[in-house]
């Protein structure tokens, strides 16, 4: 007869509801020993633990508070949640909220989001889940919901993301809930902890990845971890919680557009043509896939080849994961773990084995996009001048006084007002669509460091541009993107140039000679 937790296997102690819980070290070794079953299907260094609160076995459900990864397939997170709830036997209870004060909210931002939840409401609805979707009708009125909710449940999961203001609103969660709280990191192939360091270079990041993707390619999340789910949702949420945080109908999530004018947001920032939503976004996919992949390698940076994934808002907003997105790309060439036999050299080509147009588009979902997650994950100050590399800050502060033959302020720049008709063309496919086209964001960046007085205002403006317009931006991916512009991640470049000094320079005029460009031009002209 087992008499102390320290008799249970290993991997049952190290469960984190183990400690100092009168009542549940009995609980946890009797549910041990009839069914064996508290085993995590998600990888250890993709959970961390939020806080020392203690499981609560007793609770009536398993609340997964859903934040960044808004899907119910392909995620970690998700997972982590059924596996608890098969453990406990208890349902799920998925709370997805929507607040409005945060910095650069607006129209565009939130109703992406809400077409999501529209869809997640249907889908929780077609297999039993008790989904609770809530939308902050003024900043602060959501405070407490999560509180609240957590005092029923036995442990709270959520989904680790390392930028904008997550981070901090879920430290400041962890603090006030009393029952075990988890983040689940479902970001990338690569965990945010499996990296030593932060890289400084995509070569170098791109070596260590060659070194480590095979075996985190084999720990994939499952595509329904809904399936396995063995209770319903037959837990009714407390009337005096959803009075006072009344969930939102699915009538007002399919269309954003009347109940958006009665929300504290920024209105001048209108919807974006694209749909947000897993259903959307797996259309993006299946387009991309036929029409956009055979062609990648060689029309990827022309803007009239319409050949570039257009995944990246549902990526950022979790309507689509990169695992999935990574194995239905490698099933068109039947890749497989151990397929490469490719030493880890840090080139960009040649490693997978692969077509160049599938080696293409797997170093920019895999290599550059996730280069993003481990600047922000290992930089508390991955939004400042004062992360660029050092070599860049000289030479930019050597040129800082250079004359400008253009300055522009930061709303002419906005509008599209200035002479250059590439970089108009691309800042108004920003504000009409949410997005920019994958070159021309470069060029877009560069332009604007040329045409502000000094490289910190240039930063100051591309962020505010880019975060308030752009559906993809606030991400990991975009501040990387953007911090490229002023030579981060990059090397110098000689000789010199006025402003630039040895950071990287690019041209409209050479964009224009190389690449195709005047349909894009004609579609996105004043």
């Amino acid at each position: 007869m087992i008499k102390s937790p320290m008799e249970l296997p290993k991997r049952f102690r190290a469960c984190p509801g183990l400690k100092k819980v009168s009542g549940i070290h009995t609980f946890a070794m009797k549910n041990y020993l009839s069914s064996k079953s508290l085993v995590s299907s998600v990888p250890n260094q993709r959970v961390t633990r939020c806080n020392q609160a203690p499981l609560n076995p007793e609770g009536a459900f398993v609340l997964y508070w859903m934040i960044s990864s808004r899907r119910l397939n392909w995620s970690f997170a998700l997972q982590r949640a059924v596996d608890w709830c098969k453990t406990l036997q208890r349902p799920l209870l998925i709370l997805e909220a929507l607040r409005v004060g945060y910095e650069w909210a607006n129209d565009r931002i939130h109703g992406f989001i809400m077409q999501g939840m529209a869809e997640n409401i249907l889908s929780c609805r077609e297999k039993n889940v008790l989904y609770y979707p809530y939308l902050e009708p003024w900043s602060e009125a959501g405070k407490g919901l999560l509180a609240s909710l957590s005092k029923n449940a036995c442990v709270v999961v959520t989904d680790e993301f390392p930028a904008f203001f997550l981070p901090k609103m879920v430290s400041a969660a962890s603090n006030r809930i009393q029952v075990l709280m988890e983040k689940v990191d479902s970001n990338g192939i690569l965990p945010l902890r499996a990296a030593p360091r932060l890289f400084v270079s995509a070569r170098s990041f791109r070596r260590f990845l060659q070194g480590c993707l095979e075996r985190h390619l084999g720990e994939m999340p499952k595509s329904d971890p809904l399936q396995e789910l063995s209770q319903g949702g037959h837990w009714k949420i407390p009337q005096e919680i959803s009075r006072r945080w009344p969930p939102a109908s699915i009538e007002a999530l399919e269309r954003p557009r009347l109940l958006l004018r009665d929300l504290p947001l920024d209105h001048e920032v209108p919807l974006s043509p694209l749909t947000g939503g897993a259903s959307e976004a797996q259309k993006a996919l299946r387009r991309f896939l036929q029409e956009g992949l055979p062609y990648y390698a060689s029309r990827r940076n022309h803007p009239d080849h319409t050949v570039t994934s257009g995944l990246s808002a549902y990526l950022h907003f979790g309507h689509i994961s990169s695992h999935q997105v990574v194995r239905e790309v490698l099933e068109e060439e039947g890749w497989s773990p151990g397929s490469s036999a490719k030493r880890p050299s840090g080139s960009a080509k040649g490693w997978w084995g692969l077509s160049p147009d599938l080696e293409a588009f797997l170093d920019q979902l895999i290599t550059w996009r996730e280069l993003g997650f481990n600047f922000c994950f290992y930089k508390e100050d991955y939004q400042s001048y004062e992360s660029l590399p050092d070599w860049a800050k000289k030479t930019l502060e050597e040129h800082a006084g250079d004359p400008r033959p253009y300055l522009y302020s930061q709303e002419v720049l906005e509008r599209a007002g200035t002479h250059d008709l590439v970089w108009n063309a691309a800042q108004r496919q920003l504000l009409k669509e949410g997005r920019l086209h994958n070159y021309l964001r470069m060029l877009w960046g560069k332009k604007i460091l040329e045409w502000s007085p000094n490289p910190r205002e240039a930063l100051r403006v591309m962020i505010h541009l880019n975060n308030k317009w752009a559906l993809d931006g606030r991400d990991p991916n975009s501040y990387s993107n953007i911090f490229w512009c002023l030579g981060k991640y990059d090397r110098p470049w000689g000789p010199g140039r006025p402003i630039f000094g040895t950071v990287r320079y690019m041209s409209s005029s050479s964009a224009s000679r190389k690449l195709k460009m005047r349909e894009y031009l004609a579609r996105y002209q004043a």
